[in-house]
């Protein structure tokens, strides 16, 4: 099977041709990264879209905003042809929906506007990343198939795999989804390089992204760590809370500024995050005074490089060194990470709280935010547990733990060089 829409050819193979017939409820369509699931999906909803006049499809993700340089580029760049009146009026970035000449209609969406996507009715539902969203947010998604024009009406999830005990693998087990598992023999334009960047992974990253597996955090440092408790819709901090932040040093790695926020009960909210390779401080530095404008900080602590402190000091960042005590930091961490009596864990992070996206980072396939790290942090495998993590894609868990290790006045055997903070 082959079509051509203007002068963009696509000819699905494996499972995306599976998926271009299948009438199933309910699709799960998984595998490593760069098989061409993405495509796939965005090619079914728009056939589907001209075959059907006034058939209502919903492209979906957890938050509005990530749609914008994925989903949708996809789907302008690859997909839609060329010069079709859809593709002029509002930016990528605000618009709402794409409208076909016969009436049907692709909306754009994210789960944190959920209103929205609540109040009206769809044929087709497409989830991409499905891992990011929750069973609940599934299967409200589920109650707005109804629109009746199809002959059909179907909800698609795309996604990597994930731990075990992820939902969308328990529900396929439990046989409430069609489960299609997609390769890199289904892409013919992944290359070579690509395939062996993913193969030079290690641990649960490579398990997952380039083999595909629904592999367990054996060994996770934090194992705590579940987006569905640790991670927070996107809100604002109000005036009156402590506000730090906590720096580590990196150009080839990424060079990590977290802004913190501490809550009358002393829980920490990751609210903001520079998570960039490939710059200078000095560079790093304007962007940390711009987006802390109208802000006041009781510290902002840092790694142990002096140059790179005197370039932030020089933009009027005043920074303190680190306690760097590996052992009482991590158990620190892991202690904020547990459930207080309110049900809450007392470290929390915001979704979409990155400054930007490094695109480097994800061309690399590795962690672009402090929350992508969690999975990959593991122990050395043989050694004292409580001694050796991997050292590897850890940024943003160095300062992270710098921040706790702060808060929770930790002693440090090193000297504790200490500057008043801005």
């Amino acid at each position: 099977m082959t079509y051509t829409m203007d002068n963009k050819p696509y000819r699905p193979f494996g499972v995306a041709q599976d998926l271009l017939y299948s009438k199933s409820p309910e699709v799960l369509m998984e595998g490593p990264a760069g098989t061409g699931k993405t495509r796939a999906l965005l090619e079914k909803a728009n056939l589907c879209a001209i075959k059907y006049p006034g058939m209502r499809a919903l492209l979906v993700r957890k938050t509005r905003e990530s749609m914008t340089e994925s989903v949708m580029v996809t789907l302008e760049q690859k997909v839609l042809p060329n010069g079709w009146p859809m593709l002029t009026g509002p930016s990528r970035r605000q618009r709402q929906c794409y409208r076909y000449p016969n009436g049907s209609v692709l909306v754009v969406a994210g789960m944190d506007r959920a209103s929205r996507i609540m109040s009206t009715e769809y044929d087709m539902i497409f989830a991409f990343e499905a891992r990011e969203l929750t069973e609940d947010d599934w299967e409200s998604l589920l109650t707005r198939l109804r629109n009746g024009v199809m002959p059909y009406q179907q909800a698609v999830a795309d996604t990597n795999p994930d731990a075990p005990t992820h939902w969308l693998n328990q529900r396929a087990q439990r046989g409430q989804m069609t489960r299609l598992l997609s390769r890199h023999d289904d892409n013919p334009n992944v290359t070579t390089a690509y395939k062996e960047r993913l193969d030079q992974l290690t641990g649960v990253r490579r398990d997952r992204l380039f083999k595909g597996i629904w592999s367990g955090q054996e060994g996770a440092v934090y194992d705590l760590w579940d987006p569905a408790v640790h991670v927070l819709e996107k809100h604002e901090i109000p005036e009156h809370y402590r506000r730090i932040r906590s720096i580590d040093f990196g150009y080839t790695n990424p060079f990590v500024c977290q802004w913190w926020a501490i809550d009358p009960d002393g829980r920490m909210i990751l609210y903001r995050e520079l998570y960039q390779s490939h710059g200078l401080v000095e560079d790093h530095a304007q962007t940390i005074a711009k987006h802390s404008a109208g802000e006041s900080y009781e510290a902002t602590i840092t790694d142990h490089d002096a140059e790179g402190r005197a370039t932030l000091e020089r933009y009027g960042i005043q920074t303190m060194l680190a306690k760097k005590s590996l052992r009482s930091g991590i158990q620190a961490v892991t202690a904020r990470l547990k459930k207080a009596d309110d049900g809450k864990p007392r470290l929390m992070l915001m979704q979409n709280c990155l400054i930007q996206t490094d695109q480097r980072l994800i061309e690399q396939q590795k962690p672009t935010s402090t929350s992508q790290e969690f999975p990959g942090y593991v122990w050395h495998r043989g050694t004292d547990i409580s001694e050796s993590p991997v050292m590897v894609n850890d940024h943003g868990m160095d300062a992270m733990r710098y921040a706790v290790v702060y808060l929770d006045g930790l002693a440090d055997n090193a000297l504790d060089v200490r500057v008043l903070g801005q």
